[in-house]
């Protein structure tokens, strides 16, 4: 062992955030233990309080710390379309794109057979059921342009068309294999002003 034990377990902890290699956690903890006590207990503080006070929306699922998100809250955005994306990550890329105001939800997911995640383990449901009494008239599917993302939007077609509903998938101006909180603001611009109706095969 090179470091002290509390000094190793803390690169080893760091190393495992998503991005986080050897080298780079190494750097982050030795900024933490050179820096002043207070910024290590601020931002271990702001840690535990993000994931002890951040929720799902009960209507969206986007992430929020009140019972409804900021979005579902805001009466001014048009309430007869709805933007369905597989993460919350995904609804702030549109909202950077500033080419949206309708209202989302996030499915918390996209099926994945290989990964054992089928269409009772996402929000698919609770989307379902905001549709009831004919007030969405278009489902925008923005789900990832990837394997899993495609058959989410298809299977969701499927559901979605035999109750009216006008269901659009975003334009493929977006790279294959892209993920949406990757994607930047004008290409999703792009991307929803040439979305299309998606066509059942």
């Amino acid at each position: 062992m090179y470091y002290p034990e509390p000094v190793a377990l803390l690169i080893n902890e760091l190393a495992k955030l998503p991005g986080i290699g050897p080298k780079t956690a190494q750097r982050l903890a030795f900024y933490l233990i050179n820096s002043p006590p207070e910024t290590a207990r601020k931002l271990a503080q702001v840690i535990l309080d993000a994931r002890d006070k951040i929720r799902f929306c009960t209507t969206c699922f986007n992430l929020t710390d009140t019972d409804l998100c900021g979005i579902c809250q805001d009466k001014k955005r048009n309430q007869q379309t709805i933007c369905v994306v597989q993460e919350p990550k995904d609804i702030v890329a549109i909202e950077k794109s500033q080419s949206y105001k309708g209202l989302y939800h996030s499915l918390n997911g996209a099926l994945s057979p290989i990964d054992g995640v089928g269409p009772e383990d996402l929000t698919i449901h609770k989307l379902l059921k905001r549709l009831e009494g004919g007030q969405v008239i278009e489902v925008i599917l923005a789900t990832n342009s990837n394997v899993e993302g495609d058959a989410t939007a298809l299977y969701l077609a499927q559901l979605i068309k035999p109750l009216g509903v006008k269901v659009t998938r975003l334009a493929y101006g977006l790279p294959v294999g892209a993920h949406l909180e990757y994607t930047d603001a004008v290409t999703l611009t792009k991307a929803l002003e040439g979305r299309q109706e998606v066509e059942e095969k």
